[in-house]
């Protein structure tokens, strides 16, 4: 909710706006329970006016990510604290998503382009089942200037079928302007490739998703539901779908510049960065 924008526009608005103009006409809000009613409120007041490419409002649904949100036969660990993770907070969505839709975080600037490849994928498959994508950054588009970041590089075969995403930490450019990164499978010290493709964890799913989803949730949970602080992220959702052969996923090249306050230090060089579109006339300002 931080104002980053020149008239004090958060990162999601602008994802929002380029959404949008990418053709999207529906936004689903995850959220806590907590801030709900705040937040819808701020939401309606600042998006009343938005209107999609076919003239109609932009409609919001707004759905709560809870720890207690999962099968009844599971019965909740006291000792845990916070929800489930990511692809728990695309389950909390099921009831409210019935068309092909994208996934993001909602402090991460992906850029109009990454917008336009998935609308362009979304269009493309409206029919279909068991496939999805996943939009890649190259990794020297996502760096920051404040330390090392962790970063999950996509694998994919000769069809560009995403086979696995490998998470390595502590990626930045040392002394001697070589890439390197810690790969968490081998434990190496690895170089890395800059124009490499790499998951901000921007997804392109069709409503099927959900149903598989949940069938792993149950799985994942029937192994860790006294775990206090194991969470169920997309890439194991997607992994396991595609080891098991119930889905193939596309990897989507983006020549987007990813960015976003990964570090305290990161928050000039947003609001800079912000400020530097918005004089290229890439942005309005005020934004909406």
């Amino acid at each position: 909710m931080d104002g980053l924008g020149p008239s004090g526009e958060t990162i999601i608005d602008y994802s929002i706006y380029d959404a949008v103009h990418a053709g999207f006409g529906k936004v689903v809000y995850i959220v806590r329970e907590y801030f709900l009613e705040v937040f819808r409120d701020t939401v309606k007041t600042k998006y009343s006016n938005v209107k999609c490419a076919d003239g109609e409002p932009l409609k919001f649904e707004f759905v709560t990510q809870e720890l207690s949100k999962i099968p009844a036969r599971f019965t909740l660990n006291p000792a845990r604290e916070k929800p489930w993770g990511t692809a728990h907070a695309v389950l909390m969505a099921k009831d409210v998503i019935k068309e092909p839709f994208v996934v993001i975080n909602g402090d991460d600037f992906y850029g109009r382009d990454s917008f336009h490849i998935a609308a362009d994928w979304c269009r493309s498959h409206e029919a279909s089942k068991g496939v999805y994508a996943i939009v890649g950054f190259e990794i020297d588009n996502t760096l920051s200037e404040s330390g090392g970041v962790s970063r999950g590089i996509c694998h994919y075969d000769e069809k560009g079928h995403l086979t696995t995403v490998v998470e390595h930490h502590n990626v930045f450019i040392e002394p001697d302007g070589i890439l390197r990164g810690d790969n968490s499978v081998t434990g190496e010290h690895v170089e890395l490739r800059p124009k490499d493709l790499c998951s901000m964890n921007m997804w392109c799913f069709t409503p099927d998703y959900m149903e598989k989803s949940a069938v792993i949730f149950e799985d994942f949970l029937e192994q860790n539901i006294n775990e206090p602080k194991k969470e169920f992220y997309i890439p194991f959702a997607v992994d396991r779908m595609i080891h098991e052969g119930t889905a193939a996923c596309d990897v989507l090249a983006t020549p987007s510049r990813w960015f976003g306050v990964t570090f305290k230090e990161d928050r000039p060089g947003v609001v800079a960065k912000f400020a530097e579109l918005v004089a290229e006339g890439v942005y309005p300002s005020p934004l909406y």
